[in-house]
């Protein structure tokens, strides 16, 4: 028996077509959505309510609660007791490099207060330089006194409950 012959259906490439086909292949990964010439990796992220001095004017001391929302729209957040207050927070974060934790380079929180008749009183900004950075979302909650674990927690409140115990509550026998 004879041996079986396949014809290829590949026909041979010129090595200039295939050096241009690697060459445009390679550079079709390189990232085309930043501007020609900024050569810089850093990556600037804005998040929350983006103040608008145009807006803020439009709401003039004396304006009612209504008029607020819809020259500013929804707040961030609003004062925990009686709403006499609304705020609305941004965020300014810059990312140096692709894969780093963004850094916070920028707080601002525009206060709204309002009055007993729910007419703005006072209209106050707040930037970084104003106070302390604070979560505003943070999913824990911390104690006052001393860390302590559970354990020695334990034994200091049986040695105040148990005038036995060495260090222990009750008056002592002299």
């Amino acid at each position: 028996m004879g041996a079986l012959k396949f014809k290829s259906f590949l026909t041979p490439v010129p090595a200039g077509v295939a050096s241009l086909l690697v060459a445009v292949s390679a550079l079709s990964g390189c990232n085309s959505s930043k501007m020609i010439g900024d050569l810089s990796p850093s990556e600037t992220l804005t998040q929350g309510y983006v103040i608008d001095q145009a807006a803020i004017d439009s709401v003039p001391v004396g304006s009612s609660r209504e008029q607020v929302l819809l020259a500013l729209g929804t707040p961030s957040t609003t004062a925990t007791f009686d709403n006499e207050a609304f705020y609305y927070i941004s965020q300014t974060r810059k990312r140096y490099v692709a894969f780093d934790k963004p850094h916070l380079v920028d707080q601002k929180v525009l206060a709204v207060y309002f009055g007993a008749d729910g007419r703005v009183t006072q209209i106050a900004n707040y930037g970084m330089k104003d106070g302390k950075i604070f979560d505003f979302i943070s999913r824990t909650t911390p104690t006052g006194g001393k860390d302590q674990n559970f354990l020695s927690q334990i034994i200091n409140g049986a040695s105040k409950l148990a005038p036995g115990i060495p260090g222990g509550g009750g008056g002592g026998t002299p």
